[in-house]
């Protein structure tokens, strides 16, 4: 049998966020984002999940407000990007950065610029660009305003927003995606919608009704972008990974499934353009009301993707009772049961390549859309050497084994559309804050407490 070859269009590429990378947190007209009041360290995940009593206390030290100084870099780490041979650039758009507010009248002409300025860096070098609208930095405003995406006005200044920046950028953005890892919304509220409550008074109620606010958003953005530019493509974003039962007990097998129908239940909506009957099920049976308003089903139905776009880190256990299982392991915000049969890296999320390649087959037997791995790689604690090179054999092992397992699954008939590191400029962990969390292939010299040169080494 022939040897598979990767098709010469395919999109290998990197991947970054503004909000963990831009800086310049208020300058030329930006206004705050969700992540502008989160420190590093062990006081992150508390302002994570505690924001509103984050909003009132003080920090030695915010992450996102210098980050790496991308705003300042950018066209430095383009030109290294492109040396590299990239064919794809991910990056995402501040909402804040073009509306300071997010809800003002008229948009921020230094920040439409900026990314203007940014686009053209990357077609400069051939590179074309796919842009995340809203990549966990909603507008601080908004969220003191509204209580985030759980009040409907949200959903109307995005929708300015997004008429504003696919306008604007038309003919330069080919591939667009709504927003982030939108079933992160159930796992870390705050970042992924700026919700904030906490507890007992965050109700599966609210996170839903949150859940469809977004989803008839991205139907608006698919709707609005196909408008200003015929010829571009919208895709969804999942955070993936295959979920095995911890054995094959039925109710382990059960558990995994309900595990699943979380995720997957964004993008079925997405995708197919309905809510799906375990969703309406589901609601029923936790006496759960979606408010919807007239028009939202056939905005759904009218709007759906043109392809599925996923992070993969790991894939995750599940099992229905705790004490049937052993420890915890955690990975991209999820807490699962630990695998018995994978590594872990140093930040405790478990490696398993093969389960890339079983998750695209799943996305792509449930949805028979093209896919796109748009944030994949190995966090590590990478060393500089004293003549400025990262030996990080580790993490091209990392890769080697993932694009192999990835490479295997196209031949096995999943259409794949590309493949973008996540992290091919070193950036502020969204968990931690951490710097030290490192993913390649530029190495910025900056420590956790924010110090450093921001001099980039390959």
């Amino acid at each position: 049998m022939a040897e598979y070859k990767i098709p010469e269009q395919f999109l290998w590429g990197g991947a970054i966020s503004a909000n963990q990378t831009e800086g310049a947190f208020l300058e030329d007209g930006k206004g705050m984002s969700a992540v502008d009041i989160l420190p590093a360290g062990k006081a992150r995940a508390q302002a994570i999940f505690h924001p509103a009593e984050a909003m009132h206390t003080v920090y030695d030290y915010y992450p996102s407000h210098e980050a790496i100084d991308f705003y300042h870099h950018y066209k430095e780490d383009i030109k290294m990007l492109a040396e590299m041979g990239i064919k794809v650039f991910r990056t995402s758009i501040s909402w804040s950065r073009i509306f300071p507010n997010g809800d003002d009248t008229c948009a921020n002409e230094k920040g439409l610029q900026f990314y203007d300025d940014l686009f053209d860096t990357c077609l400069k070098y051939g590179i074309e660009i796919l842009v995340t609208m809203n990549h966990f930095d909603t507008p601080l405003a908004l969220i003191k305003k509204y209580g985030g995406w759980k009040d409907r006005r949200v959903v109307l200044c995005f929708e300015k927003y997004v008429r504003t920046i696919c306008k604007r950028y038309k003919g330069k953005v080919k591939y667009w995606i709504p927003l982030n890892e939108i079933n992160m919304l159930m796992h870390v509220p705050y970042l992924g919608a700026g919700l904030l409550e906490e507890g007992d008074a965050l109700t599966e109620k609210i996170k839903y009704q949150t859940a469809h606010h977004q989803l008839v958003a991205s139907a608006l953005a698919a709707k609005i972008a196909r408008e200003e530019d015929p010829g571009c493509k919208i895709g969804c974003m999942l955070a993936a990974g295959s979920i095995y039962p911890y054995s094959c007990k039925p109710d382990d097998v059960l558990a995994a499934l309900e595990n699943e129908h979380e995720s997957y239940f964004f993008i079925d909506v997405q995708s197919r353009g309905y809510y799906p009957s375990y969703a309406k099920a589901m609601f029923r049976r936790k006496d759960i009301e979606i408010h919807m308003e007239r028009g939202d089903e056939l905005l759904l139905r009218e709007n759906t993707v043109d392809f599925i776009a996923f992070s993969y880190y790991s894939s995750r256990c599940a099992a229905a009772a705790d004490g049937d299982a052993g420890e915890k392991a955690e990975g991209n915000a999820f807490l699962g049961v630990k695998n018995p049969y994978l590594e872990t890296s140093d930040w405790g999320w478990q490696i398993d390549a093969k389960g890339l390649r079983i998750t695209m087959h799943q996305l792509y037997d449930r949805y028979q859309k093209p896919l796109f791995i748009i944030e994949n790689g190995l966090g590590a604690a990478d060393t500089l050497t004293d003549d400025g090179k990262i030996e990080d054999d580790y993490r091209i092992a990392y890769h080697e084994a993932h694009i192999r397992e990835m490479t295997q699954a196209m031949s096995e008939g999943v259409e794949l559309l590309g493949y973008t590191t996540w992290g091919c400029i070193d950036l502020i962990s969204s968990g931690s804050g951490e710097m030290k969390k490192r993913y390649g292939f530029i190495y910025v010299d900056k420590d956790n407490d924010g110090k450093g040169t921001l001099k980039r080494y390959k």
